[in-house]
């Protein structure tokens, strides 16, 4: 997994997930609705979520221009999740919360790291249902590229 920083945490994300990982060029983020933005990347729209938000760290890196997005992808669905600051790579041994605690959305399990903390690795369909992109009962994301054109 990739293991990113957001806030003092440090997340992991599955390497089968990521795309890519890029700087965010402020001129290609527009705000869709209330409280979402896009990124325009090469004709495809990229819902941006904050995960300091999701998970409700305090303490992150909020300008865009000063955070990392990885772009990953689930179910056909590309997503861009806002980090402060990527960090290594690392195979880790998955534990089950749901066995050993109880069912949280957005994450699919733990690791211990190498110097002994514990590491929470996201569940990037869990994130998409968490953030409320999804449709009820869709595979699809609510947000349709006609309604991201429109808002720009």
């Amino acid at each position: 997994g990739q293991l990113v920083k957001v806030s003092q945490h440090t997340y992991i994300i599955p390497l089968i997930s990521i795309v890519e990982s890029l700087q965010i060029d402020i001129a290609k983020v527009s705000r869709v609705g209330k409280n979402l933005d896009v990124l325009r990347l090469r004709d495809e729209y990229i819902p941006i979520l904050r995960l300091y938000d999701i998970f409700n760290h305090k303490n992150a890196i909020e300008s865009l221009d000063k955070t990392l997005l990885v772009v990953v992808e689930t179910d056909n669905q590309k997503v861009g999740l806002l980090v402060d600051d990527l960090l290594s790579q690392q195979q880790v041994v998955i534990k089950s919360l749901e066995a050993n605690y109880h069912k949280v959305d957005g994450i699919s399990g733990a690791t211990i790291l190498g110097d002994g903390r514990v590491s929470l690795i996201v569940d990037i369909s869990g994130l998409i249902k968490l953030s409320g992109l999804k449709k009820p009962g869709s595979q699809e994301l609510s947000l349709e590229p006609s309604v991201a054109l429109e808002a720009l």
